[in-house]
């Protein structure tokens, strides 16, 4: 009993460590879950025991898997097992499981350029694209850019955007997309 009892102790301060990790407050994370911001306190400092139903709906508001949570040993598998969405004639395979920060996604555009002029789009975030294989064709604002697999192209969504295959061969790339924002890769520091 005594590995169930450490890793029971081990939740709080895990709980504690992904909540700040993602910059969320008690009384945000209060108002996501329902759980009173006194519950979620002692929770996090061990004087609570975590139970099912504290644990789903915090596994829920961070995006993470219960086990996460919890801390559960590793089952050995280290595949990822997404289900592929379709969006129109693309295939779009998350790689990420939680809700909010960066995620990144597998996308495989089929050929053929657009038949009307393709409709660029604004939103919130910021996104990251990498091709693997195919041409990829980015507009970008004014500009109508070819990557060729190994390119990559970063930008904010708020500047009008749309890609698509930049021929009749498909474009397979990986993307990752901050909707807050958030930048997908950090410079290192010179000494």
């Amino acid at each position: 009993m005594d590995e169930l009892e450490d890793v029971l102790k081990a939740v709080g301060p895990r709980l504690r460590a992904i909540r700040r990790q993602r910059g969320v407050t008690l009384a945000d994370l209060a108002t996501a879950t329902g759980i009173s911001e006194s519950t979620l306190s002692r929770l996090e400092s061990g004087q609570r025991r975590a139970n099912l139903e504290l644990l789903l709906p915090l596994a829920r508001a961070h995006g993470v898997p219960l086990d996460e949570l919890v801390g559960a040993p590793n089952t050995g598998d280290p595949r990822v097992h997404m289900r592929p969405l379709r969006r129109g004639n693309r295939t779009i395979i998350p790689l990420t499981r939680r809700a909010g920060g960066l995620q990144a996604y597998k996308m495989i555009i089929p050929g053929g350029r657009a038949q009307v002029e393709p409709e660029l789009r604004v939103h919130e975030g910021y996104e990251w694209l990498y091709v693997l294989d195919g041409t990829l064709r980015l507009l970008l604002g004014d500009q109508d850019l070819a990557l060729k697999p190994g390119e990559a192209a970063e930008f904010d969504t708020h500047v009008p955007h749309y890609f698509e295959a930049a021929d009749d061969k498909p474009v397979e790339l990986l993307t990752l997309f901050g909707q807050q924002g958030e930048r997908a890769h950090v410079r290192a520091r010179s000494k």
